[in-house]
């Protein structure tokens, strides 16, 4: 029988389980489709052939532009616990923490918050409670084009076939759920963070001792990077920026569609729709492959733009690419600025503790 503290972990990992299962079912109709008919290899090397490079150069820029922003975004954070940390510091750490999420997977989320504390000389705690700051204002962002995904499709008059109707109820609930649960976190440890803390520390007597001791640190922690959402200036930077973020995002992908004949006649709306689904794909990653995203963008280019299986397959890879290749070798170059090598990196994730 399932206890009552056991019950929010039941139902987080039943979320991740839906969402896997909706990425495995897409790509089992892809991998259906490919089987089913003949796969026109010509077809699917002319989408890689074609390309307009000058445009796909930009759309380079404008992603890696997009950690220079993320650096803007945590310096806002940092500074309620009086820490300056130079911007360039900060997008080096940046670039070496994404590196490790595409190389490791989810266990190198850890190596960037970990790397800013060691830069600004802070508690490793208060910068993971930075890092799930971040993650919820992008939460937010992923909220707003998976809205206007859901809502544009119909104002457009393309039809959604049965894979992607089962992916937006089930992924729609979902993240919807997320979201809603996240601002009222964001909101109870914004206004009456003492409560909160006491309430929730409450609820979490039955720890054993020493994992109690974490769980109180890191809501400490939590309340004292909540900080910069209480002054109104840092609050508008915070919104400033992750807007910033998004929009290189956007435009990247722009960028990027324009370069390759099959995308090139896509408008900025379907660019954001396209993105509004590749996001609520990008939850599911798997180490140096990424997981849904490059499903979900196939899925997305066949069932609602039409284009051909082969053609989807081919700018998927694309996605691929810009998403989670370019970052690699500069956050390398940057991890060897700092005297980091890949053995540190792979160790990282099993050292730090909380």
């Amino acid at each position: 029988m399932v206890g009552a503290g056991d019950r929010p972990t039941a139902r987080r990992w039943t979320g991740k389980l839906a969402l896997a299962a909706a990425v495995l079912l897409i790509a089992a109709l892809i991998y259906y489709r490919v089987r089913r008919g003949s796969f026109q290899w010509q077809l699917f090397l002319s989408t890689l052939y074609h390309v307009n490079w000058a445009w796909l150069a930009l759309s380079i820029v404008l992603i890696l532009l997009t950690y220079w922003g993320r650096a803007l975004r945590w310096e806002v954070m940092l500074r309620p616990l009086g820490a300056s940390v130079p911007v360039r510091r900060l997008t080096y750490d940046t670039a070496i923490g994404f590196s490790a999420v595409v190389l490791l997977g989810r266990a190198g989320e850890v190596v960037r918050p970990y790397l800013i504390a060691v830069s600004a000389g802070v508690p490793f705690s208060s910068q993971v409670a930075a890092w799930m700051l971040e993650r919820i204002l992008d939460l937010f962002a992923v909220l707003l084009l998976f809205g206007f995904a859901v809502a544009w499709i119909p104002s457009r008059g393309l039809a959604i076939g049965p894979a992607l109707r089962w992916m937006l109820g089930a992924g729609g609930y979902l993240v919807a759920g997320i979201g809603i649960a996240c601002l009222l976190f964001l909101v109870l440890f914004r206004n009456f963070s003492d409560a909160a803390r006491a309430r929730i520390l409450s609820a979490l007597t039955f720890l054993p001792q020493n994992y109690y001791q974490r769980v109180e640190r890191m809501l400490e922690a939590f309340s004292r990077g909540m900080e910069s959402t209480r002054d109104g200036r840092s609050v508008a930077l915070l919104i400033a920026y992750t807007a910033l973020g998004w929009l290189l995002i956007v435009g990247g992908y722009y960028a990027l569609f324009l370069s390759l004949p099959a995308t090139m006649q896509f408008k900025i709306t379907d660019v954001v729709t396209i993105l509004g689904f590749m996001a609520f794909g990008s939850l599911v990653q798997i180490p140096g492959i990424g997981g849904g995203l490059q499903v979900v963008a196939t899925l997305v280019l066949t069932e609602i733009y039409r284009l051909p299986l082969e053609t989807a397959i081919g700018v998927s890879l694309f996605i691929w690419f810009i998403t989670f290749v370019v970052i690699v070798p500069v956050g390398f170059v940057c991890a060897f600025h700092q005297g980091l090598n890949w053995t540190k990196l792979r160790q990282l994730p099993k050292d730090i503790s909380l």
